[in-house]
């Protein structure tokens, strides 16, 4: 056992020399976490809205509406402003009010408003929550400017809140067939999902840079040297995996608390996610032995590394969901254990399922994993005897 914590502290040691690796371990999958839930898990309540007008009694009027429908108002001094915070993307919709529309809500006539629309994808529903407020207040306005020719402004909006306490609003019941995604994503948050998928894309990634190291080490002579001390294939190969699952749990602790401090992450029970962690990361350690073995140039290796661990990731589901997959895809994805691990966490995550809960998952992956290791130690005493 000494041996093998030795070789594995070599190979963490080695790991850390290569400052490269940490922007590749600590901020890029943050990064994506973030951008991924800005840009795909916005929530519309509290979504931002930047508006500009004249300041008269329409601009105040629907301010005021659209703030009691939730959304996130912000008053600005010019329509460049307006659209310069559209553009950036710190509002979803701008609204420019000019004193035409304002003299027409004095008149009582229909007023015209300029919409500009974000370029998210949750900025066309927001533009619509502002159209459809903005025509419930002017709807009002009108209710009130009846009311007052028989009294004044006061007992008009009594009168408007007598009724509607009294007349209870027409509503409607709308019934459709349950939608499997719908139920699959309840109550995940803004960054839940794609925190799920970056952990594991990049835990993955960062274990195939194994590979080229494997390969330097076997080309300066390293690996020979070390065989030739009164140390096993098999001991060689469970330092070399120890040291790479460790990185990855590591790596992947960093980005669960991480994530959870910045954008309040939830990952269930930590306990079982970092089983699945673990085993998962075997098999990735398994893989970055196999092709540090079968390839003997450095620049092949992290190219079929990069490339293989991108494919894999995104058939397993860490790019995309599992759930937008057809029935053909997901059955391709399960051949990947990015789909078991994506699968065993989403239930950890959302439905706060136990070990007990995801045992096939951690089947299938233990086996995957048990699988590349044991074909790793094979190529691997393969090549040292081709050597010597």
């Amino acid at each position: 056992m000494r041996v093998v914590l030795a070789i594995a502290w070599v190979e963490l040691r080695r790991f850390l020399a290569d400052r490269s690796n940490l922007f590749f371990v600590l901020i890029l999958p943050l990064a994506m976490v973030a951008v991924i839930g800005w840009q795909f898990g916005s929530d519309r309540s509290g979504a931002p809205v930047a508006v500009q007008g004249p300041g008269g009694a329409a601009t105040q009027a629907l301010v005021a509406g659209w703030e009691d429908a939730e959304l996130g108002v912000t008053v600005r001094d010019t329509p460049e402003l307006v659209q310069e915070d559209v553009s950036r993307g710190s509002a979803e919709v701008g609204v420019l009010l000019d004193a035409e529309a304002e003299a027409a809500w004095r008149d009582g006539i229909p007023m015209e408003l300029e919409i500009i629309t974000g370029s998210s994808s949750e900025a066309p529903a927001v533009a619509q929550v502002v159209r459809a407020r903005a025509e419930a207040v002017a709807t009002e306005e009108g209710q009130v400017r009846l009311l007052e020719t028989v009294g004044d402004e006061a007992e008009a909006r009594a009168a408007l809140d007598d009724a509607s306490t009294l007349v209870p609003p027409a509503q409607l019941l709308v019934q459709q067939p349950e939608d499997p995604v719908a139920v699959a994503f309840e109550g995940v948050e803004q960054f839940d999902s794609g925190a799920v998928a970056q952990l594991l894309l990049f835990v993955f990634l960062s274990t195939l840079n194994a590979a080229p190291a494997l390969i330097k080490a076997r080309r300066d002579g390293v690996v020979r040297r070390t065989m030739a001390a009164p140390v096993t294939t098999a001991q060689a190969m469970a330092g070399l995996t120890t040291g790479r699952v460790v990185i990855a749990l590591v790596q992947g602790a960093y980005i669960m608390l991480a994530s959870s401090l910045l954008f309040g992450v939830r990952w269930g029970s930590l306990g079982v996610a970092v089983v699945v962690l673990l085993v998962f990361g075997l098999v990735a350690a398994g893989v970055a032995m196999v092709i540090g073995v079968l390839v003997d140039s450095e620049g092949a290796a992290s190219g079929l590394a990069v490339g293989g661990g991108l494919v894999l990731g995104a058939v397993g589901g860490s790019m995309v969901p599992l759930e937008f997959y057809s029935d053909t895809l997901r059955q391709v994805a399960q051949l990947t254990p990015h789909a078991w691990a994506n699968e065993a966490m989403a239930q950890v995550q959302r439905q706060g399922a136990g070990i007990v809960d995801v045992l096939p998952q951690l089947g299938v992956l233990a086996a995957m994993a048990v699988g590349v290791l044991v074909l790793g130690s094979l190529l691997l005493r393969r090549s040292l005897a081709r050597a010597m």
